[in-house]
């Protein structure tokens, strides 16, 4: 099976998780960050998730799935340990759902992920291996760190400027494709984000006063 990679904007958009275990617990996490809401069906939940439906970041229905809990869901994640369950709520899926360890059962994966601020960087192997997924995600962590968060966060407000400020349209378009020169990446990765915040910050008064 091939899949279409894509983002998702699940804010505020009805998610549902049945299965209360670690791998539930992981799959939540990730929907809360993504602003869906997020309702969980299991008899029983891990600590962890018994702390998040306490401070009111999910809703817990505290028994075994039921036809028409999937109503109006726009994600469902089957996450028991039952295959025989985990197909059936595949099946009553409407929109998008995902099945641990059968994929082929649902119609679309989670690939690994890396985050470092508005950077998202997802591994997928398609299902073929998910441990080479794990693997490639782990180099990918060491070799973006969280300077990288700063960088991007900083580099957001600092186009914005040269938007306005450099007025000339090829001047413009150069100092854009500066921000992630080799000289820029190679001082954030060596030197840090100070480092590299002064190269881009003397570039764009050159820029503007030039």
């Amino acid at each position: 099976m091939r899949y279409y990679p894509a983002l998702v904007n699940l804010k505020n958009k009805k998610a549902v998780v049945v299965g209360g275990g670690r791998v539930a617990e992981r799959k939540v996490r990730h929907l809360i960050d993504a602003g869906a809401y997020v309702k969980v069906v299991s008899p029983a939940i891990t600590g962890y998730l018994r702390k998040l439906a306490d401070n009111g970041l999910l809703e817990h229905i505290q028994r075994n799935y039921r036809k028409g809990d999937l109503n109006n869901a726009f994600v469902a994640i089957a996450a028991t340990s039952s295959t025989v369950l985990n197909t059936q709520i595949a099946r009553e899926a409407k929109h998008l759902v995902n099945v641990i360890d059968m994929p082929s059962e649902g119609n679309y994966i989670v690939p690994s992920i890396v985050r470092r601020g508005p950077l998202t960087i997802a591994v997928s192997t398609e299902g073929a291996s998910p441990a080479i997924s794990k693997t490639i995600r782990k180099e990918i962590e060491e070799r973006y760190g969280k300077e990288f968060a700063l960088y991007l966060r900083h580099v957001e407000a600092v186009r914005k400027r040269a938007m306005e400020k450099i007025l000339s349209e090829k001047k413009r378009e150069k100092f854009l494709k500066s921000l992630a020169s080799d000289e820029v990446i190679v001082t954030l990765r060596t030197k840090g984000f100070r480092a590299a915040q002064k190269i881009i910050s003397s570039s764009l008064d050159n820029a503007i006063n030039d």
